[in-house]
């Protein structure tokens, strides 16, 4: 183990989750680091996939490249100025029969049970932050006439990878095929993962700069009352130590140890053998003390 000492690079987040109760339409991938600074898919490379009631594709949009805020006030707790600036930005662009027709599209969706999977890479900075999926992105507004009220959001989701960096050999990420389904309620569901930066070293002398993490789960259900809306949020930090593993190829002198411990324990074996095996026989063929003195 060392001190890591990595700056200014980027932390890669692999994503690959489902959610069968959302569409697409509603779902938003966001991250926010310590410094306030808030990106929406900034320089990433997000799939979102329609799913029907079955689980099968039946539709495809990309993500990259979209829009970075600074929020230098911005509580992230707090998701009513949130839809309130997209309820003013809605009304000055004039996206009124927009908004009706989103509202019109998500609820035959709901209806026809099509649920959203979310995959690809989020590029974020080396910093203590969290990225979280919900439905955020949606004007408060237009949200509530979709839903009816945060409490009939369902955030069930479906975790298939989750990691922060290249995979090596005998690594368990901690979260994969973690399946979290809701019924009748709702929430927001809470990762603290805990980052350790890693480097697996090969035989061949190539380094594998990459991550593994450990991980708590909490969650916290909705009430009438709440003024949030439910999400799926990964809240993580990075630890200052960097975790070293090495290949290494074992010895020809410990080979050799080891071919002598066999055969000597083999040698041991077969002599005891011998001798119960002689014993035995010797008092089977021994004749009698009776015959003798006949």
């Amino acid at each position: 183990m060392s001190v890591d000492l990595k700056r200014g690079e980027t932390l890669p987040i692999h994503i690959n989750m489902t959610f069968p109760s959302l569409p697409c339409d509603v779902l938003s991938v966001d991250a926010i680091d310590m410094s306030g600074k808030h990106e929406v898919d900034l320089d990433t490379n997000i799939w979102k996939l329609r799913l029907n009631s079955h689980g099968h594709i039946i539709g495809t949009e990309y993500l990259s490249d979209l829009v970075e805020r600074e929020h230098a006030t911005h509580n992230h707790d707090d998701e009513k100025e949130h839809h309130d600036d997209s309820d003013k930005k809605l009304h000055a662009l004039g996206f009124d029969q927009e908004a009706e027709n989103l509202i019109k599209k998500v609820k035959q969706a709901l209806i026809d049970g099509e649920g959203c999977r979310v995959y690809g890479v989020l590029d974020v900075q080396r910093v203590a932050g969290n990225f979280h999926i919900s439905v955020h992105g949606l004007n408060i507004y237009v949200a509530q006439m979709i839903f009816g009220g945060a409490t009939h959001v369902n955030v069930s989701h479906m975790i298939h990878d989750l990691s922060f960096g290249l995979k090596y050999p005998g690594l368990h990420n901690p979260l994969d095929g973690t399946v979290r389904i809701l019924h009748e309620t709702s929430g927001t569901f809470k990762y603290y993962i805990k980052i350790v930066p890693t480097e697996y070293r090969y035989i061949s002398k190539e380094v594998l700069p990459t991550n593994q993490f450990s991980v708590t789960e909490y969650f916290s259900p909705m009430n009438e009352f709440d003024r949030t809306w439910p999400a799926v949020y990964f809240l993580y930090d990075m630890s200052p130590i960097t975790v070293t593993i090495k290949e290494e190829r074992r010895s020809f002198l410990h080979f050799i140890t080891r071919l002598c411990a066999v055969l000597g324990g083999t040698f041991a074996l077969t002599g005891m053998l011998d001798r119960w095996m002689f014993r035995l026989l010797e008092g089977l063929t021994k004749p009698s003390p009776r015959g003798v003195y006949r």
